[in-house]
């Protein structure tokens, strides 16, 4: 075994025997990582409440050959605000289980970890309501899968574009239309988001054309990856 340190945001946790606990987290280093907390749900644990879901963490692990072990953790920011919204912790929470279904073990990902924190940071910072499709349609880009937005994925056609298919590859025209219905504002929005103006895109107050982004954006993620995400269900009840 070697040892190793590095920075990461817990994704999730599980409980093993009656003291120990297994964390999954992102790093920027080593990819995902699957780790034992010993003694971590003992009343006198040193790890407290550093290696709870959200939390963002300075790690010195030893790495094995199935699960790493956390030998010392260290919380860069525990995100307290977004864990006393129940809105915006359930939408943090829609963050980490997309994270943890793309983010692959042991292999390197900086990218992906730097997104996940920059989103959180700004959903602490500013309840706005595209925090989480922004990073939804980042993710698909950085995997990939950025969708074709300014001409027909099928024919090649300008606008008017007026459906959208990541199956298809993204915007569809009147004759080639299927998949799901979107406006201009929506697809505006999406634009702005991919294309340079994040920031801009944020601003946008809650409205029909960003809860249409928000839907598509949860629709085309959840085609990419195959599965629905469970946690969605829950932001769409806060």
């Amino acid at each position: 075994m070697s040892l190793y340190r590095d920075q990461g945001v817990v994704l999730r946790t599980m409980r093993l025997g009656e003291a120990d606990r297994i964390v999954t987290l992102v790093t920027p280093g080593h990819g995902k990582v699957r780790a034992v907390v010993k003694g971590v749900r003992k009343t006198k644990s040193r790890f407290g409440a550093r290696l709870e879901p959200l939390s963002h963490v300075a790690l010195l692990c030893w790495q094995g050959r199935e699960l790493d072990v956390v030998t010392q953790a260290e919380v860069l920011d525990h995100f307290r605000i977004l864990r006393e919204d129940l809105s915006r912790l359930s939408r943090a929470t829609a963050m980490l289980e997309a994270v943890d279904q793309v983010a692959q073990e042991r292999q390197a990902n900086a990218r992906l970890y730097e997104m996940l924190v920059g989103a959180l940071r700004a959903l602490a910072a500013r309840d706005a309501p595209l925090v989480v499709p922004a990073f939804f349609w980042k993710l698909l880009a950085l995997e990939g899968y950025q969708p074709l937005l300014d001409a027909c994925a099928v024919c090649g056609v300008g606008e008017p574009l007026v459906a959208f298919d990541l199956s298809e590859g993204g915007t569809l025209c009147r004759s080639c239309r299927r998949g799901v219905a979107v406006s201009p504002q929506a697809l505006d929005l999406v634009r702005r988001i991919l294309g340079g103006d994040l920031a801009g895109a944020l601003d946008e107050p809650a409205g029909p054309a960003t809860h249409e982004v928000e839907r598509l954006a949860s629709q085309a993620l959840e085609h990419h990856l195959e599965r629905r995400l469970r946690t969605l269900r829950l932001v769409e009840r806060t």
